[in-house]
């Protein structure tokens, strides 16, 4: 089947040399693009705890001080009641233990301020690899190898 516009037909399927479904997920997998991306997952999960524990420690108590004691994890609207007989604490994370649904808006201005926050921190370390790179001056290219070298030679002396 051709495609628009080339001129070569592009084939639409393998002859009786097809490759397993498992060689080709193999091959898929160990690509360099798929394990740079399963690393990148990796180190973002492990960061996003970091920044999660940047706000909940120590930036949320700021800002709660700030605005007189204010807790946002406690801010939320019980959509049922609590067990019969709970005796214990009107909380979010109390109640969510004891089952009882939660519209927990508090929760959600909290990772909010988690993401604002990640997200300028990305961009200061993007602004920052950027600003690095422009410092640095390009490699000098690489030598040509010797037989194009020779090649060269060659075209110069029979162009005499």
């Amino acid at each position: 089947m051709a495609v628009p516009g080339s001129r070569a037909p592009v084939e639409t399927h393998h002859s009786g040399a097809d490759m397993s479904f498992a060689s080709e997920f193999r091959e898929f997998a160990v690509k360099g693009s798929v394990v740079d991306l399963a690393v990148g997952v990796i180190i973002g999960a492990a960061f996003g705890k970091i920044v999660d524990s940047l706000v909940k420690d120590l930036i949320m108590p700021i800002v709660g001080r700030i605005f007189g004691g204010l807790d946002f994890s406690n801010w939320f609207v019980m959509l049922g009641s609590p067990p019969a007989g709970y005796g214990g604490p009107m909380t979010y994370e109390a109640l969510t233990k004891a089952g009882v649904p939660l519209f927990a808006y508090g929760n959600f201005i909290t990772v909010a301020i988690n993401f604002v926050i990640l997200a300028f921190i990305i961009f200061l370390m993007v602004k920052q690899i950027n600003r690095l790179k422009r410092d640095t001056p390009p490699a000098p290219p690489a030598a040509p190898p010797e037989d194009v070298v020779l090649l060269r030679e060659i075209r110069d002396a029979l162009k005499r």
